[in-house]
């Protein structure tokens, strides 16, 4: 007896694990149906059709399924997640940022095949616009909108969808492989500077120097001498004069020719009203009392005070006791 075996040389098991398929691909505003799914546009997941799950539970795969597209007329590639099985047969559905990657039209063909990708630790992103510096946490918005994502792939512009408007960003680098999975992973996000940035001129303020119109004291004549404040005087209503003297003292343009004579060191009292022309920035001068001291006269200096240079008195008095 004979016997014949055809499975002699079993297929390899890496064979048996793979998915390889093409399909024509179309962008997501053609996918018919009366639901919104412009939940796909902001992610990098597509839409295959219920074969595909048919097959893929076949197979021996592993989680989550990961795939690899090419488009061979172009030779680009790009890798993405699956999103629902619910495509058309021999049609799936792709992001229309993931179509212009690949440089395929409405209606082309590409290549499908099932990939085993290492966890993300490290990428790099360049923005394509400087306006995505006006986001106030870029790093908070683009984690975010890269929970709708399965992968990335070294030299992709993928596109995320923040405040109604759409920014595109390029994958500058990826570690530890040109294609790492995003999926529940810890990973280090950078940025490039943005496409077109220009960092803005520093530009330096030099510190101006007073004129000699501001130094000089002797321009303070120039003042304005036709009002100030709580100069005036007050009235007693006994009538009479004393104690009603207005305070401060109104300013006599004398006075203030008087101090375009004084020296530097004696310029730091000035009266109510004046400014302070010689102040410095951290530096307070502390004016004790506006108004000019007396001077002392030879008769102060004699009347001045001495302790215990008074004479005592007595209740006794000095002619003796009377008889």
């Amino acid at each position: 007896m004979f016997s014949f075996n055809m499975f002699d040389h079993p297929i390899p098991r890496a064979f048996q694990n793979r998915f390889s398929t093409q399909y024509r691909c179309y962008s997501v505003s053609m996918l018919a149906g009366p639901n919104d799914r412009s939940d796909v546009e902001k992610g990098g997941k597509i839409i295959m059709p219920p074969s595909a799950l048919d097959q893929l539970s076949r197979l021996n795969i592993t989680y989550p399924m990961l795939f690899k597209l090419t488009n061979k007329n172009s030779d680009r590639m790009t890798h993405c997640g699956v999103l629902e099985f619910v495509a058309d047969e021999g049609i799936c559905y792709l992001p229309h940022w993931m179509m212009q990657n690949l440089l395929l039209e409405e209606g082309g063909l590409v290549q499908v095949e099932s990939v085993n990708l290492m966890v993300a630790t490290y990428s790099k992103f360049q923005p394509q616009s400087p306006d995505f510096l006006d986001i106030t946490n870029p790093k908070a918005v683009l984690e975010n909108a890269l929970r709708n994502f399965a992968c990335l792939t070294t030299g992709d512009v993928i596109a995320i969808n923040y405040n109604e408007k759409i920014y595109e960003l390029r994958v500058m680098e990826t570690k530890p492989d040109k294609a790492v999975s995003i999926i529940e992973c810890d990973m280090n996000v950078d940025f490039d500077a943005p496409l077109g940035y220009k960092e803005p001129e520093r530009r330096y303020k030099v510190p101006e120097e007073p004129t000699e119109e501001e130094g000089d004291p002797g321009t303070w004549t120039d003042m304005d001498m036709r009002f100030r404040a709580f100069t005036g005087s007050g009235n007693r209503l006994d009538g009479k004069k004393k104690g009603i003297e207005p305070s401060p003292v109104p300013i006599d343009p004398s006075d203030i020719k008087r101090l375009g004579s004084v020296t530097t060191a004696n310029r730091c009292t000035f009266f109510r009203g004046i400014p302070n022309y010689e102040y410095k920035v951290g530096r307070i001068t502390f004016i004790r009392n506006s108004r000019p001291q007396p001077r002392k006269t030879a008769e102060d200096e004699d009347s001045e005070f001495i302790a215990f240079s008074g004479e005592g008195q007595s209740l006794r008095k000095k002619g003796g006791r009377k008889p």
